[in-house]
């Protein structure tokens, strides 16, 4: 593993040299990824100054992405859009560009993706083939194939230990709940309808799970798999993210168009954050994956925290506007641009 990361920073450095390198963005700030799924493409965002420092064509559809551990690479799903996508896109962030594209052999919808502990292997959602693949981003290698048995495989996340993921199930209303030292589905868990979002409590022994066409959010214990309680949470929820100190859910509602907000110790909802964002012009959202589906509302979806806990960033896909929470005011402190039709958030810590 050392060797090809080794292999890797060698052979940029050579291509662009040192001088080349050391000028790179992410020496001096955070980084903000954002993806956008009309125009196939990555907008790397400084999240102070909304400074673009890069766009980075992918493939068609890219709908989410991680950075690794050590800040090296970003991996990209290319979702598809009516051809359903069969790559990931490896994203030097030194260099800010594409320095592997991993074919994964077949029609598979790559969407949920999540880093293992390490950052040697990438867990990857196979929509089409109903698989939790793990990937050798450095060697450009699928290692591993799980089945999870279950309709539109969406998301993942893992427990704390990093021992088991957790991909929701879109069309099966499930959670697939795979055991990654064993490689094989350990359990399948009913949540409700439309389960698709999914985050892991960083303090407490949780998994929450967002159930869209449920308008519900459901808590499972990472341990004995049971379900620990269902929130009610109108509007469509969509995507979950838990504060770094653990005591705010933030959930995106694409239907009502705001951020729903949970105490996760009482796990009652203590405020509803509007986005108050007009949608592009109807020729332009008939192009969008969710066109008028949800009328004038701006879809937010993707919901990044940052890891100081000091802002969200959430993504409104239909309006091609990133929010910005103050998550000490809780209002929304500014707005970000990227592309068109915005979808999912990483970052790339400038410590890295």
């Amino acid at each position: 593993m050392r060797h090809a990361r080794t292999f890797l920073a060698a052979t940029l450095a050579c291509a662009l040299g040192a001088s080349a390198l050391a000028g790179a963005p992410h020496l001096r700030s955070d980084l903000l990824l954002v993806l956008n799924k009309a125009e196939a493409s990555v907008s790397v965002l400084d999240p102070d100054t909304n400074e673009t420092h890069a766009t980075i064509p992918v493939g068609e559809g890219p709908h989410e992405a991680h950075v690794s551990p050590d800040g090296r690479i970003a991996v990209v799903g290319n979702y598809g859009e009516r051809t359903p996508g069969d790559s990931l896109s490896v994203i030097d962030m030194r260099t800010l560009k594409v320095v592997r594209t991993i074919d994964l052999g077949a029609p598979s919808r790559p969407h949920g993706i999540w880093f293992l502990p390490g950052g040697e292997l990438v867990a990857v959602t196979a929509e089409a083939q109903k698989k939790l693949l793990l990937v050798d981003p450095w060697k450009g290698e699928i290692v591993a194939e799980i089945g999870t048995e279950q309709e539109i495989s969406h998301m993942v996340a893992l427990s704390r230990d990093g021992a088991r993921a957790f991909v929701p199930n879109i069309r099966s209303g499930s959670v697939s709940v795979i055991d990654l030292n064993a490689r094989e589905l350990l359990a399948i868990i009913e949540t409700g309808a439309g389960a698709e979002g999914v985050w892991t409590h960083p303090t407490r022994d949780e998994v929450w799970v967002t159930n869209r066409a449920a308008d519900t959010v459901t808590i499972l214990d990472p341990n004995s798999l049971e379900i620990l309680a269902t929130l009610e949470c109108s509007g469509f929820p969509i995507r979950v993210a838990i504060t770094p100190d653990g005591e705010h859910a933030l959930v995106s509602c694409a239907r009502s168009g705001d951020v729903a907000v949970f105490d996760t110790t009482t796990r009652r909802l203590v405020r509803r954050i509007a986005m108050n964002e007009e949608p592009v012009d109807d020729d332009e959202l008939q192009q969008r994956l969710f066109r008028d589906a949800f009328g004038r509302s701006p879809v937010p979806i993707g919901i990044l925290i940052r890891p100081d806990g000091r802002e969200a960033f959430v993504a409104n896909t239909n309006a091609d506007v990133i929010s910005v929470i103050d998550l000490e005011t809780w209002r929304i402190a500014r707005r970000l641009t990227a592309g068109r039709e915005p979808d999912g958030l990483a970052w790339r810590s400038a410590d890295r």
